[in-house]
């Protein structure tokens, strides 16, 4: 016995020696990919040394000669710290990352093959000027020039994620930039998403129905929308949920996921330093590392400083020494789906108003991990490309003998964004930056502005001209072989609303409705906001003028003008009702809860049990009055609709109705579901919590998550890429962090304000900015995630153009110098 325990203990010592061993060699192999921050390299294809100084954030100060050199410079950082982050993006938009994660992301890899972003992305590359493709070039040098580095150094394969995947990287090119501009336009738009949901409520529901749940307003509709069904015959009403890709590879996102974000300037006299002040944090979903990545560059107009997404050469947030802008979503309606008719008798082709026609067609093969390639069939329109019946179900709004095709503004082959986001980079002015936004095509933006004399806010992007007769005004599929159902063009840029130096002094967007113009003259029937806008106005309004920290104060504030405005209208007839119950009843419960929210100012705080009571409760009040009209298709509607919710107790229109159980016999009244769904709420939030109330806290349901697209599903690993933070605010506050609406953790902060900037032009090198991880890609850095503790507590890091101060505390110096020129 004595002897079998010594040879268990040595196995025992051996396996743990071995382990050691093996997480070793592992940390060893995988830390090579870590850059070293101080080198000197000599690399061909810059004109001049090139000098990166990584202050001690570790954000990047390029400097170069040239503007070429600047911009070779920024690649070549952009591929040390993500590397992998910009392949994966790249793959996405080629429509390739079956052939790293099989059948997984087939569905991704066909639509993007469909749309073709990445072939219109080549051909764009011909519409740019001469310096924009110039600068493309010398960019994808300097991705090009790093990877080149990788291979020949055997530095760890250039990204850890390369050991579980084959390791070959090919060559970074101009249209790859192009490409993810058009990638981002395919996240931020939502339009295609609202006409299938449309279309589909239509044929299940009244018209005034529609509107309670779609209405972005409080007020009537103008006009109805016919009835789906009269348009696409032989469609039946289908109750299904819609067919969301939810891989984190997938570009495609849920409507409350298209985009959000907040921006507001002040101009000097509204300002108590005298120069005008620029707030901005758009806000998109949240990864590990960030999208957003700092940097500062060195152009022939001078310095700029912002947020930066690795691949595109451009800072897309920030400010130069005389100019800042930012960006918000404008919520253009840029989409429009066409049902187009098969020829009965040759199915390859359509009907036009000129007759059948042959569709534009070509084949593509994807490869598939693990299985046979599969071979598609590529079909476009005059109006656009077909899209597969599954993207969004929309093969049941599809009738027999038809096909749907997509009009977009983001399918231009000729875009010229990337030569208006490089122009941008160069101006010293509003009116400038405002000219350079005319060359923007998608996706469309209000462009913030402020200088050191004034504020602007500019739409950018290619506005589509509809014809007044359009049979669905855009708003729901409609026949594309109808003439007035095509776009007749684009809107000049003239059209695009623009507000210069406004009488008030202050100007701002929350996503929220910038104006209401009737059909065809429209720009969306769907909004982003309804009520950031009311809180940020409130704030605006408190004081005469004010300054980078009552901006700072706003860009933070967590108290939710929707709790406020909802629980007295929904509790009216709940508070302090009833007589005192037995302690650890339902009632006692109810009634604690009712007695912490009528007390409660509406502030989303994290350590509150007061903002977890609330989100629960109009989550399953929600439901509960929508799930019998809707059945499964409620679960479109997973986040709080407040202008809904609003229609419904205050009755307008009727839309009391909806409280009614229509499978029950008894008429139920929104006093009863408000009870119900409290009583609902508060078990769940018990079952998952415990049962004192008082120990609830808002963050431990709310925390942000900042997951590691790969690395973060793998076991154990996964604890240690994947970020979480307990965190403040909520879906309708101005520090907005958007939830997840579903699953076990329905309050999971998914989607946000990754970069946040504050540019004061009284002192622009007192600016700051903060992103909410940290600059590296490698979770084996110290700046992997070294600025997510400052982003969560609302600090900011300084946001100089001051070389001296960058190289004061610098962690390191980069010196690129040209191949034949001197260095070591």
């Amino acid at each position: 016995m004595l002897t079998l325990i010594r040879w268990f203990i040595r196995i025992v010592a051996g396996l743990l020696v071995l382990s050691l061993l093996g997480a070793g060699l592992a940390y060893y192999f995988l830390s090579r990919s870590l850059p070293d921050y101080n080198a000197h390299y000599t690399i061909a294809g810059i004109s001049a040394p090139v000098q990166i100084v990584r202050n001690n954030e570790d954000v990047p100060h390029i400097f170069g000669t040239t503007d070429a050199d600047s911009y070779f410079g920024l690649g070549f950082v952009h591929a040390q710290d993500r590397l992998w982050q910009m392949m994966t993006m790249r793959r996405t938009v080629q429509g390739r990352l079956s052939e790293l994660f099989g059948p997984r992301t087939e569905k991704i890899d066909e639509l993007m093959r469909r749309l073709d972003l990445y072939g219109l992305a080549v051909k764009s590359f011909a519409a740019q000027d001469a310096e924009t493709k110039r600068d493309l070039e010398a960019y994808a040098a300097g991705v090009n020039a790093w990877i080149k580095i990788v291979n020949e150094r055997s530095l760890g394969r250039g990204a850890p994620e390369y050991f579980l995947f084959p390791p070959k990287i090919a060559v970074w090119t101009p249209a790859d930039s192009i490409a993810l501009v058009k990638l981002m336009a395919l996240q931020l738009s939502s339009h295609l998403e609202d006409e299938v949901l449309r279309a589909r409520l239509s044929l299940i529901l009244q018209p005034n129905q529609v509107t309670d749940l779609l209405s972005t307003d409080t007020q009537p509709a103008i006009a109805a929308l016919p009835k789906y069904g009269s348009i696409a015959p032989g469609v039946q009403p289908s109750y299904a949920g819609l067919d969301i890709p939810r891989d984190p590879l997938s570009p495609i996102k849920d409507r409350a996921f298209a985009g959000a974000s907040n921006a507001w300037a002040a101009a000097p006299a509204r300002a108590a330093g005298g120069g005008s002040l620029l707030a901005n944090d758009p806000h998109l979903g949240f990864t590990a590392p960030s999208i957003w990545y700092l940097a500062r560059l060195q152009l022939s107009s001078g310095g700029v400083i912002g947020g930066t997404i690795p691949g595109i050469p451009v800072v897309l947030v920030g400010r130069s020494k005389s100019l800042g802008w930012g960006l918000t979503t404008s919520y253009l309606d840029d989409q429009d789906l066409h049902i187009e008719r098969l020829n009965p008798k040759n199915p390859n082709e359509y009907l036009t108003p000129d007759g059948w026609k042959p569709f534009t067609e070509r084949q593509s093969i994807i490869t598939i991990k693990g299985q046979p390639p599969k071979t598609i069939t590529l079909r476009w329109t005059e109006n656009g490309p077909v899209l597969p019946p599954s993207l969004y179900n929309l093969g049941e709004i599809t009738p027999p003998g038809y096909v749907m095709s997509l009009s977009w503004t983001a399918l231009s082959p000729d875009d010229t964004s990337i030569t208006a986001a490089i122009r941008l980079n160069h101006a010293q002015t509003i009116s400038q930056a405002i000219k350079a936004g005319q060359l923007y095509v998608a996706p469309s933006q209000n462009l913030m502005l402020a200088d050191k004399h004034g504020i602007a806010m500019q739409v950018i992007g290619q506005m589509p001209k509809r014809d007044a007769r359009n049979t669905t005004r855009g708003e729901m599929p409609n026949q594309g072989w109808l003439p007035q159902n095509r776009w007749l063009g684009m809107r000049p840029y003239s059209d695009n609303p623009q507000w210069i130096d406004p009488p008030s002094g202050i100007l701002g967007n929350t996503n929220n409705k910038i104006v209401d113009r009737p059909f065809p003259d429209n720009f969306s029937a769907s909004w982003g906001d309804t009520e950031r806008i009311q809180r940020w106005l409130t704030l605006m309004k408190s004081r005469d003028v004010h300054t980078r920290e009552s901006f700072i104060e706003a860009q933070l504030d967590t108290v939710s003008p929707t709790a406020r405005r909802l629980l007295p209208l929904i509790a009216r007839n709940l508070w302090y009702s009833g007589e005192a119950a037995p302690k650890g009843t339902p009632l006692a419960m109810r009634q604690k809860a009712l007695q912490l929210l009528a007390n409660w100012n509406g502030d989303m705080n994290e350590h509150m049990p007061e903002p977890l009571i609330y989100a629960a409760w109009m989550h399953f009040l929600q439901d509960r009055i929508i799930r019998d009209e809707l059945g499964p298709l409620a679960d479109q509607f997973r986040h709080l609709m407040p202008v809904f919710i609003e229609r419904v107790f205050r009755n307008i229109d009727g839309a009391a109705k909806w409280c009614d159980v229509v499978q029950s016999t008894p008429v139920e009244t929104c006093d009863d579901m408000a009870k119900l769904s409290l009583d609902d709420a508060l078990l769940w939030l018990r079952q998952h919590y415990g049962p004192n109330i008082e120990s609830w806290q808002w963050g431990d349901a709310h925390q942000a998550a900042q997951n590691n697209q790969v690395l973060g599903r793998i076991p154990v690993l996964r604890y240690f890429v994947n970020l979480r933070q307990p965190i403040s605010g909520g879906d309708n506050t101005l520090n907005r962090g958007q939830s997840l609406g579903s699953g076990p953790d329905p309050y999971l902060d998914v989607h946000g304000p990754g970069y946040r900037g504050v540019y004061d032009f009284a002192d622009p090198d007192s600016s700051v900015f903060i992103i909410s991880t940290g600059e590296s890609g490698h979770p084996l850095s110290r700046f992997y995630d070294n600025l997510g503790t400052l982003w969560r507590r609302g600090d900011y890091i300084p946001m100089s153009l001051d070389p001296a101060l960058a190289k004061a505390a610098a962690v390191g110096i980069t010196v690129l110098t040209p191949a034949g020129g001197k260095g070591g």
